[in-house]
């Protein structure tokens, strides 16, 4: 009887922690510039870190200006064990809030987006 409650119990554990892996996806964790924060100096690349490896192929952003343009971006790569998208922005952006729009896709075929602002402010 023992080994039965032993081994049911195994199971359970196993599938509640197999499940949580299955189910994971790659949330923003932090970014350079700062999420809703202000820098005095115009940065000349995007940092994202997330919580997950990330897909390099899948995974982009899309900036756009105070003037409601698209900022050209480049050079995209993953960096940090893949969990760092970085991408080179233009150098001197002006002055004003910026947005940026992500989308991610994990390792593990989760697709995950959102967006957040920065201001440049010098």
């Amino acid at each position: 009887m023992r080994k039965v409650i032993f081994s049911a119990t195994v199971v359970a554990l196993s599938s509640i922690g197999l499940s949580s892996v299955a189910f994971a996806h790659a949330h923003l964790e932090g970014a350079q510039p700062p999420v809703g924060g202000t820098v005095k100096e115009a940065p000349t690349e995007l940092d994202l870190k997330f919580s997950e490896e990330l897909n390099l192929k899948f995974t982009g952003v899309k900036v756009t200006g105070p003037d409601k343009k698209e900022v050209k971006t480049d050079n995209a790569m993953l960096m940090g064990g893949d969990k760092t998208y970085m991408v080179n922005v233009p150098a001197g952006l002006a002055a004003g809030t910026y947005k940026v729009e992500w989308h991610a896709l994990s390792q593990d075929g989760h697709k995950t987006h959102g967006d957040y602002k920065f201001t440049v402010k010098p």
